[in-house]
């Protein structure tokens, strides 16, 4: 089975790719900055000027002149900055997220299965904007601090004693910033899965309101959210009252320190070791100072912002940690229809949360492997066969893998060991179209998108005539509620199909599946959440397409599989028996009872 080609994401790819934009962003800035230190230079100058006892005053206007010249330059800088961000950052931050939804759309079924919602949706939309905002401010930052370095440099040349200080105070104020981030970027891992949660949890309440309001569940969920939002509020506060604590005992040194500059200043001016000119450049300036550790602090900020976001990012094209499907490099242009499970084994394993780096054993390298919960047998050595165009139905209480079969067959999941076989090729050998031109499927609870009836049919095929579309809906039984719209097909169903019941829903999927006219077309209990008699016209629509596809259904209700050539009955992970509904009914107690209880809840 050959592997799908994948490239990792890369920050430098993107940044790369828009060279000439990031390069005139950092260029302006710099522009920006340097018309800063200057403007700290020549005010120095300015003001040497006046308080000279000789008459300067010209030179001090010319000097003033010069620097709102530069003022008006580094404006200017910081507007072009803005047009740029604004034209650059979102070319880069949309190549992120189609590149990450691009690769999410590679991920297997079961992937999915194992992961929140949130878990998808805050790596593909959140990170890479928070990365692009984070590395705009990086550019900023930089800029700010190369500025203030320049200007506590030259107030060192001013007076040595006072730049010794300076650069000590500096020395400590790294030092702070070094264990603060540490801790910090184990921290805020931690708060961004919080984050994940919240949004899986919220993503599910919207989706389900009707059924939460219904079942009464609106007091049950909401401990549920605040459960999670105090896990994430205790997770936030630990990340906050780190960055509280460092701050406050760096804001007390640098404030202590300009206290003693201060102090030191008069001291030298009394010692004739500083002029007052020198000395007032050098108290104007202090903030500098505060400003130096300050930005470095934001610097390290946001290093561990981006590169928090770039894992995340990164790991959606580690497959250790998210599986893809993988396909073959056979091509099929025709298919008959065959099935043929050939011992298949399959287990449900389940991992715990994804790895977290070791700081306990002061690892920098990641774990790798994840780390396995429960492994749950479903099938062992499974086989059967389904031919050609036969319509064939799995029964069985639930938890018997009815599902997992179709999931098998579909290659939404990946069997462990054993064959999948369609005409007598492992599907696994088949290419990803040849493999989903050849299957259509309606689940149980099918997704409806926020377009309009005719653009959710016209995806499973775009060229579709009006002839194909009407004979679609007509076989789905939709007719008669297309006929009452006043838009007809043109009318939106709203997000995940709103507007629309449970039981139409279902009956536009399977206009969709009709739609394809694949050879082999599943079933997942796709009538369940029909009415009587849209049932039945399922039912005869199904009984309509034997002989053309292979069909292949999960039936909740066994009335509506009477007519199926064949029923595989499974229980416990195996097929217990085989035959007409008829053989089953007169030598299955289980069917027989299975049966009659359905008749009694009807």
């Amino acid at each position: 089975m050959k592997k799908n080609k994948q490239r990792k994401i890369s920050l430098m790819s993107y940044l790369s790719k828009y060279k000439f934009g990031v390069f005139s962003y950092i260029l302006v800035y710099l522009i920006a900055g340097a018309c800063t230190v200057l403007q700290t230079i020549y005010m120095a100058q300015a003001i040497s000027y006046i308080t000279d006892l000789g008459n300067k005053l010209m030179l001090a206007i010319y000097t003033l002149l010069f620097i709102a010249g530069l003022v008006l330059v580094k404006r200017v800088c910081w507007f072009i900055s803005g047009y740029l961000y604004q034209k650059y950052a979102n070319n880069i931050m949309a190549d992120m997220n189609l590149d990450l939804a691009k690769q999410a759309f590679r991920l297997s079924s079961k992937t999915y299965a194992d992961h929140d919602t949130g878990t998808f949706v805050q790596r593909i939309v959140k990170d890479p904007e928070l990365v692009v905002g984070r590395l705009a401010d990086m550019v900023d930052f930089i800029t700010d601090l190369l500025t203030s370095l320049v200007i506590v440099i030259y107030i060192t040349t001013l007076n040595i004693y006072i730049g010794i200080i300076i650069f000590a105070i500096v020395a400590v104020g790294l030092t702070l910033e070094f264990f603060r981030n540490k801790k910090k970027r184990v921290n805020r891992r931690d708060t961004r899965k919080k984050n994940d949660k919240i949004n899986s949890l919220t993503t599910e309440i919207v989706r389900s309101e009707k059924d939460i309001k219904s079942l009464g569940l609106e007091e049950k969920l909401s401990e549920v959210s605040k459960s999670n939002y105090d896990e994430y509020k205790k997770s936030s506060y630990k990340t906050e009252m780190t960055d509280i604590c460092f701050w406050s005992a760096r804001n007390f040194i640098v404030e202590f320190v300009g206290i003693l500059m201060l102090a030191l200043g008069v001291y030298f001016i009394d010692l004739g070791l500083l002029t007052l000119a020198s000395f007032m450049i050098i108290y104007s300036n202090n903030g500098n100072l505060y400003s130096f550790i300050w930005i470095l602090g934001n610097i390290a900020d946001n290093f561990v912002e981006i590169r928090v976001c770039s894992e995340r990012m990164m790991s959606l094209f580690d497959e250790s940690i998210f599986p893809c499907e993988h396909f073959g490099t056979k091509s099929v242009e025709e298919v008959k229809g065959e099935i043929i499970f050939k011992n298949v084994s399959y287990s449900y394993v389940e991992y715990a949360d994804e790895e977290e780096e070791d700081e306990t054993k002061k690892k920098k390298k990641k774990k790798k492997e994840r780390k396995i919960e429960s492994v749950n047998k479903i099938f062992d050595n499974l086989s059967f066969k389904i031919e050609p165009n036969t319509t064939v139905a799995f029964v069985g209480k639930s938890g018997s893998g009815k599902t997992t079969i179709l999931n098998l067959m579909s290659k939404m999941y990946d069997v462990d060991s054993g064959e999948v076989l369609i005409d007598g090729i492992n599907i696994n050998d088949l290419d990803k179209q040849s493999l989903r031109s050849t299957i259509s499927l309606v689940n149980q609870f099918p997704y409806i998108f926020d377009m309009t009836i005719r653009e959710n049919l016209l995806l499973a095929k775009k060229d579709a005539t009006e002839e194909e579309l009407e004979s679609a809906i007509k076989r789905a039984s939709l007719s008669e509620f297309v006929g009452t719209l006043k838009k007809g097909l043109d009318t939106k169903v709203g997000e995940s199909g709103i507007k629309l019941s449970g039981g139409q829903k279902q009956r536009l999927a399977i206009a969709r599946a009709l739609l394809r006219n694949s050879p082999i077309i599943i079933f997942d209990e796709s009538t369940s959440s029909l009415d009587n008699f849209a049932q039945e016209d399922i039912k005869h629509s199904i009984d309509n397409m034997k002989g053309q596809s292979t069909i292949v259904i999960v039936a909740h209700r066994l009335s509506t599989i009477k007519n199926v050539d064949k029923i595989f009955f499974l229980d416990d992970g195996k097929i217990v028996d085989v035959g007409t509904f008829d053989e089953l009914f007169e030598n299955n107690i289980k069917f027989k009872n299975m049966f009659y209880a359905e008749n009694l809840e009807n």
